[in-house]
């Protein structure tokens, strides 16, 4: 027992709204229908979890976390409650949740990818959640990201070299694997990744959340050297596409906890560069969410802990992000500055060979796509910019290649709104209704919330016959309370800055 108040498991207890009495009772009943009917919990007992930080024996802690998940309507994770693995209250984690001892990141990833797919989230999107400020991430994982791993082929062995951590089977039995179910698991990234990129992250989600979790089971037997360094490489690729689908789809704290959980694989199988690619998704995440100034903070990590092993384009990558969170401000000496950089690395990448497969989808397509985005948002703060991002998207458009239709979505809604912006209504309407014309075939929330900010760029043309018959197809085409929820994001915002309060 601590002497200090355990005060995560105080917050969650807060935004629970029960009281001591009815959780000691909930624990009671729902550890009887898991198979401990011997259990006896009471109010003195959860007091005592609260206010002097007692770590309850197992299988409590799992227990709460079943029953804060389904109260709050997101995954709650043993971690996040305050409590270690095997009764050590908190040993090696950061105060946010965010780093863990490393053998303790398989049983991490296989709960909560388990509470995941047990959780029905349909209505309860963001319901008392909130996302870790970018300034906690790095905080938390900036000296940790930059030191070296130890696999956990590294550790002391036991007698059985495939024995396997109890922690593991949160869902699915466990079972070593060899070279040849690694090569299909490969396999199934690429395909999920095709799926996405076509698709949205909607339909397939659960899929490689499932996915995500079995390789949690497969990580916790150690296999030898070279296959734990493919397995962990598998689950961070895994973690990266269920954070992305999450994201995709408006589930932002549960995105979030998907590209830390990445991160931590990746550096598990000594991949610096993809451990901080992760970190850049998450920072796309924030920019689209309007907290332009925590992507900048996870990019001064993702940048830093990549360091030198990052190939040029990767790193040109990671600028164009820098860049949209600086459009974001309105910084337009910043933005023209760091697109520069990109532009320079990502030439001098031409003759590097193949990417990392969790790079391919950056291409010449991309990179015009992310300008044509960077230069949309800025032209919010400064108009003149606008036809520079019709350039680049129209350029992105020619060149995207099949299965990218997400992409070009966005690439028509950029269109769009930079017409609009720049006063071509009649290019705006026409490339709005391109987009009009397919988006409702992709599961993709994100389309959907940037069509909402190109039709706020409508209003002063309502005049127009044409504008007005479009802003009734786009009102009629979107879907109902689809948007993101202030409590998801801490006050979301479009990626020009404003608040995605917009009625459609």
């Amino acid at each position: 027992m601590t002497r200090e108040p355990n005060t995560r498991l105080a917050d969650l207890f807060g935004l629970a709204g029960w009281s001591k009495g009815e959780l000691a009772r909930l624990v009671n009943r729902r550890a009887a229908a898991m198979g401990h009917p011997q259990l006896a919990t009471d109010t003195s007992r959860v007091r005592r979890w609260i206010d002097t930080g007692e770590t309850p024996r197992d299988p409590v802690p799992k227990v709460l976390a079943v029953l804060f998940t389904e109260r709050l309507g997101r995954v709650v994770t043993i971690e996040d409650l305050g409590f270690g693995r095997g009764g050590r209250a908190g040993k090696g984690q950061s105060a946010d949740g965010l780093l863990w001892p490393p053998e303790s990141t398989a049983a991490v990833l296989t709960e909560f990818t388990g509470m995941d797919l047990m959780f029905n989230r349909r209505g309860l999107v963001g319901a008392g959640a909130a996302l870790a400020a970018g300034s906690a991430i790095t905080g938390a994982m900036s000296e940790w990201l930059l030191s070296d791993p130890t696999l956990a082929t590294d550790a002391p062995r036991s007698d059985n070299p495939l024995s396997a951590e109890p922690a593991g089977f949160d869902r699915y039995e466990a079972a070593p694997v060899g070279s040849q179910e690694i090569d299909a698991l490969e396999t199934s990234v690429e395909v999920f990744r095709a799926w996405d990129a076509a698709r949205g992250g909607g339909l397939q989600r659960k899929a490689v959340v499932g996915q995500l979790n079995e390789v949690g089971g497969m990580l916790a037997y150690r296999h030898p050297e070279a296959l734990q360094r493919r397995l962990w490489g598998v689950a961070a690729n895994l973690a990266v596409l269920a954070g992305w689908m999450s994201h995709d789809v408006g589930l932002e704290p549960t995105a979030q906890k998907y590209f830390v959980i990445a991160a931590h694989a990746a550096r598990e199988g000594s991949d610096r560069p993809r451990a901080s690619e992760a970190l850049s998704r998450a920072a796309r995440q924030m920019v689209h969410i309007g907290r332009p100034d925590d992507a900048l903070d996870l990019m001064k990590l993702a940048s830093s802990g990549a360091g030198d092993a990052a190939l040029p384009r990767t790193r040109s990558m990671f600028r164009t992000i820098e860049a949209w969170a600086h459009a974001s401000k309105g910084h337009g000496q910043a933005v023209r500055r760091t697109l520069g950089e990109a532009e320079e690395l990502f030439v001098s990448d031409q003759d590097r060979g193949p990417a990392p497969s969790w790079m391919q989808l950056f291409n010449e397509a991309d990179m015009h796509g992310m300008q044509g985005l960077v230069y949309r948002t800025l032209a919010e703060h400064e108009p003149g910019v606008a036809a520079i991002s019709q350039r680049h998207a129209k350029e992105a458009l020619r060149m995207r290649e099949g299965g990218r239709q997400r992409s070009q979505i966005f690439d028509h809604i950029s269109i769009a709104s930079a017409s609009f912006i720049g006063g071509d209504p009649e290019q705006g309407t026409a490339s709005a209704r391109q987009a009009l014309a397919t988006i409702e075939q992709n599961s993709s929330h994100r389309t959907w919330d940037r069509l909402r900010e190109m039709y706020r760029l409508t209003a002063p043309y309502t005049s127009s016959a044409a504008v007005r018959e479009l802003r009734a197809e786009i009102q009629q085409a979107m879907p109902k309370g689809l948007g993101h929820q202030k409590g998801a994001g801490g006050g979301a915002k479009g990626a020009g800055g404003a608040a995605k309060t917009t009625a459609v």
